[in-house]
């Protein structure tokens, strides 16, 4: 179902009617895919801060993604979805990830129209259990770093720049991890943004072969 806000509050328009089609196999995903087909970190049942992430898909086959500033106390530096912690006064994973959106990118919410979450997934090193949701941009806005205490750059980037073999690897963290990764925008987008993004692609069969063993070694900071 899609959701769409207005002065009224939250209403479900027909999807086929909000979303261009190349986003119906998106929406076909949300309802059918489960945590365990995304990725090997699911949430430990009671467990973890909820928080949620905006996947906002613009009109240029594009995704709306942020560079967190290196002075964060947690994943500095690296780019990610809008998103944050789902706060007490929220309704809902969706009213948090378009809050935090809006409060770190300035993008006007109005012109979003909600059409689906992804289940939630776990993030070990910090704990969180985050809810994917996903966000048609029918009326796109200005967007800058609003906070730049907690944003330091903002990125639409087209989903053909990550679909790219050229632009895919993976990454060796110090800890021995190794998972997918993307070098585009001049950013190299990895953790769980870029297993977010790789699984997405896979799923709705946008994804095209590329080098596997093609590793990147993350320095220091950026693997802080």
């Amino acid at each position: 179902m899609s959701m769409q806000w207005s002065r009224h509050g939250w209403s479900i328009p027909n999807v086929d009617a909000v979303l261009p089609s190349w986003l119906h196999p998106v929406a076909a995903l949300a309802s059918s895919v489960t945590a365990e087909e995304l990725t090997r970190f699911v949430p430990p049942h009671g467990e973890g801060r909820h928080s949620a992430v905006l996947m906002l898909f613009g009109p240029d086959r594009d995704l709306l993604v942020i560079q967190r500033a290196s002075t964060m106390r947690s994943h500095a530096g690296q780019p990610a979805f809008p998103g944050g912690a789902v706060d007490d006064e929220d309704e809902s994973a969706i009213h948090a990830s378009l809050r935090e959106a809006e409060e770190e990118t300035g993008l006007d919410p109005t012109g979003i129209a909600v059409f689906g979450q992804l289940p939630d997934l776990w993030v070990p090193v910090s704990n969180y259990v985050v809810t994917p949701v996903l966000g048609w941009w029918e009326r796109p806005s200005p967007v800058w770093p609003r906070d730049p205490a907690e944003v330091s750059s903002v990125h639409r980037i087209p989903l053909d720049d990550f679909a790219d073999p050229e632009h895919r690897c993976r990454v060796l963290h110090p800890s021995g991890y190794v998972g997918p990764a993307f070098e585009v925008d001049g950013l190299l987008v990895w953790g769980f943004t870029a297993g977010l993004i790789s699984g997405l692609l896979d799923r709705v069969g946008w994804a095209r072969p590329w080098d596997e063993t093609r590793v990147v070694p993350l320095s220091p900071e950026q693997a802080s």
